[in-house]
Order: C-alpha cells, then structure tokens, then sequence
C-alpha cells in the first residue's frame, strides 16, 4: 500500500536525513560489514561511483552500482509534491500516488503489483512537499521489466470514476486514521499550519478533508498530465548492475517517452520576516502523556547561502541529536524535568523549513515548567555559543551513523533522488563532507543567533483533557 511522508525524510532515521547519508557514500568510509570483519579495501575507501546522465528527452539517470547482494533498487521520482497543487486541491499529490497502482491498458489492474509480488519483490511509493517517488527492489534479472511497467504507467495511466471514487474513500480513512485519531498528529499539523502561514508548507501533504472529499477525475488528470512527464522525473538505479547496461536500457525504454508538457515549479508565495511568536494548544482526553514543541523557520539546502544549511545540521546535531546532547542531558539528566528530549533539522526542502526541538515533561512537571527549561537552554546557548569539542564530537557521531546506511542500497537510492529532486547535483551531493568539515564554531553560533529567536517560532502544547 502506499504510504505518505509526513515531510521529505521520515523514510529515515533523523540521524541519517539527506544529505548527511551521502557521508559514508563520498568520504571513503567502509561499510558496516567491512568494519565488522576488520577490513577496508581500497575499493571500500574510494565508496561507490555514481554515474549521472541525462536523456535526449530530459530525463535524468542516476547509477549507483553496489554488488554486495543479486538485487537492485529501482525508483521514479517526480518533481512534484503537494506544494505544487492548485489551491483548493489539497491533497491531489498523494492521491494520484494512490492512483498509480491502478493500472494501465497495457498492465491492468494490480498487474504490475502482482509481477513484484511474483519474483519475491517489494514495492511503495512516497509524496512529500516537493516530491513523489515510486520505487522496487527486485533481483537484477527483473530490472527491465520494472521499467517497462514504470515507463508506462508515466504515459497510459487508466483513469475511470469506478476506480476514483472508492480510492478517495481509501484516502479519506488514511486522514482520520493517522491524523484526526491522533492528538500527536493532529497538533503537528496545527504547529506547521502556524508556522507557514503564506507558504503552501502550511497545507497537509495528504490534504485537508474539506477538500479531499471534492477530490475527482479531472483533477487527478490535470496533475497527472502536468507533471508525470520525462522531463520532470529522475530515475535512480542502485545494486547489482552494470551502468553502461543500466542507462542503455534507460535510453530505449524511458528514452522513448515524449514530453507531454514542460513543468515549472510553481512561484510559491513566500513566508513574510516573522514578527510575533506564536503558540498552539490541544487538549484531548485521548492524549496519555502531555508533550511540548517548537519549531523555527530557518533556510533549507535547496535555498541557503553561505553553508548555513550545514551549519543547522551541526546545530541540531549538539543541541537534540542524541542523548549526550544539550537538550537531552540538561532536561532529562540534570534537571529531570523531562523524561524524552531532542530536536532536529528538517533541511531537506526547496523552500524555507523547520528546526525543532521537542520535551515530554516527566510526571509533576508542568508544560509551563518544560517550556521555561527550553527557553533557559536555548538563551545560554545563544549567550556561551558552541564549543569545539561539541562540533568534533558531532561531526563523528554522524559519520558513524553514516556509516550503516552504505549497507542498504535503498538509503543510497534516496539520497542521490532526494538531493537532485529538490535541486541539488551529484557533485554536490558528493562534497557535502569536505563542506560539513569546514564549518566552523562561529559559523554555527552565527545560524544559532539569527534564527533560534522567539519571533521566529510556534510552539505546541498538547495535553490531556477530560473525557
């Protein structure tokens, strides 16, 4: 079944989010296995050579051959996501997503599904803000086969009411299952709402339900027709394969398909310089444990200067990574306010995004109390600023996090797609290391000062209510 991101990176660990897995790919690092057997080779150091073309009809290709295992990743990514939907058609992204597996003339039904299914397969797909993305993993033999499929469900897409409308209902149920039966979720989705208030950032990727009860065949269509085009995609292919092998297939499958349009990101309207904090409050008698969260607007690595995008992932990296963290080792271990505490970096968009950090108050501690230790952590960490040693101890935290994700050609595949589908190159993606080395303490405390202020954020406040 089809899932849906609640932003661009929930498919991996925080630890691991685009483009800080592209470390263990880039800087010669070994993989986990090669670390367990106490062996590098010279090929492990040099990591995996990706190959990147384009085709005559705009497609992009992207090899990463790894021969560790007989089986190969296989994914599509559109240059689309529920950022790019008409107003009023909240929710059309993922539900075409949905409507993907309903097949074509060629391939009706659940064919496609089924021939995965067959060869001992797995398969979903994935929408985000900015982006869909299908994909498979299969045996290296099947590898045409999965793009014959792809490349078809691109162009000949069956679309009827009896398939529409019963998928709507599918998608409606999702909603309330995962959002409106869930006082966590549906309070998240109040603090970004509060957070993007002119940005299309503020909308739900699975869309508001006022809207997505209106969801029909012409819109699907329109997005469909709009978007679902060569010259808006990107295809990613990582395992067991041969790159000269691999794009001549590329060019006689994908490389057959005509532009059907020629798609431009929409001109987003902006969020407007933040002037005035702001908060959020749920209370619900299904919530057991009352938590807090707050969320900052800072730059992204599809828009910042100057390095502050790795500069953030450094400073969310001391301040909520992990449990020797600022957060965590003031709130929970010192202080015990806190039974859970961290933050993160959602850096992984076109557009301005989030920096956060969260606390569950421990039993007796009041979210006034929790929010009052947040503020005093933040403001000595903009008064004292960050030490070295906090940078160099991050710095191999993340690499050894790094490290792991080489061992799964899925990660890698996600990396290189996510990082060029919200337009990032691979020489990019592959310097990240050498540009995460060079920052320095004064430019983190520098990012720290101008975007961790009051006026800058939403906070949330969820706690239990009588029943």
């Amino acid at each position: 079944m089809p899932i849906v991101l609640k932003h661009p990176f929930d498919f991996v660990s925080r630890a691991l989010v685009a483009p800080l897995v592209a470390l263990s790919l880039t800087t010669g690092l070994p993989t986990a296995s090669a670390i367990a057997a106490g062996v590098t080779s010279e090929a492990e150091a040099k990591g995996p050579e990706v190959a990147h073309f384009t085709l005559k009809n705009g497609m992009q290709v992207v090899v990463i051959p790894d021969r560790r295992a007989p089986v190969v990743t296989h994914m599509v990514w559109y240059k689309a996501g529920s950022a790019d939907e008409p107003a009023g058609k909240s929710g059309i992204a993922h539900y075409l997503e949905h409507l993907m597996f309903k097949g074509t003339k060629a391939y009706p039904g659940n064919t496609f599904s089924a021939r995965v299914a067959e060869i001992g397969g797995q398969e979903n797909a994935f929408t985000s803000q900015d982006y869909t993305a299908y994909f498979q993993r299969v045996p290296p033999e099947a590898l045409k086969d999965m793009m014959t499929m792809e490349a078809d469900r691109m162009t000949n897409l069956v679309l009827t009411d009896e398939l529409i409308i019963p998928e709507r209902d599918v998608i409606q149920e999702e909603r309330r299952t995962r959002t409106d039966n869930n006082p966590g979720s549906l309070l998240s989705e109040a603090v970004q709402s509060a957070m993007f208030q002119n940005h299309r950032y503020g909308i739900p990727i699975i869309g508001w339900m006022h809207e997505v009860i209106k969801l029909d065949k012409d819109d699907a269509i329109a997005f469909y027709e709009k978007f679902y085009t060569p010259n808006n995609a990107i295809l990613v292919v990582a395992g067991d394969v041969e790159v000269d092998a691999v794009l001549q297939l590329a060019k006689d499958i994908y490389g057959k398909i005509e532009r059907r349009a020629d798609p431009e990101r929409l001109v987003r309207p902006q969020e407007p310089p933040p002037t005035a904090a702001r908060s959020v409050s749920l209370s619900d008698p299904r919530v057991r444990a009352p938590s807090f969260q707050r969320s900052y607007l800072v730059p992204s690595y599809g828009n910042h200067r100057n390095l502050e995008a790795e500069a953030l992932d450094l400073l969310s990296e001391i301040l909520g990574g992990s449990t020797t963290s600022r957060i965590y080792r003031k709130l929970v271990v010192e202080k015990k306010l806190a039974s859970q505490a961290g933050g993160y970096y959602q850096g992984g968009a076109i557009d301005d995004t989030r920096f956060i950090v969260y606390a569950t108050p421990r039993p007796g501690v009041t979210l006034s109390q929790m929010e009052e230790g947040v503020d005093e952590l933040i403001a000595e960490l903009l008064k004292e600023g960050v030490q070295q040693s906090e940078v160099d101890r991050s710095v191999k935290r993340l690499i050894r996090s790094t490290i792991f994700s080489r061992d799964s050609q899925t990660t890698m595949a996600r990396v290189y797609g996510a990082s060029l589908v919200i337009g990032e190159t691979v020489e990019e993606v592959n310097k990240w290391p050498e540009r995460l080395k060079a920052i320095s303490v004064d430019q983190i405390n520098a990012v720290a000062r101008k975007y961790l202020k009051p006026n800058r954020s939403v906070s949330g406040f969820l706690t239990p209510a009588s029943k």
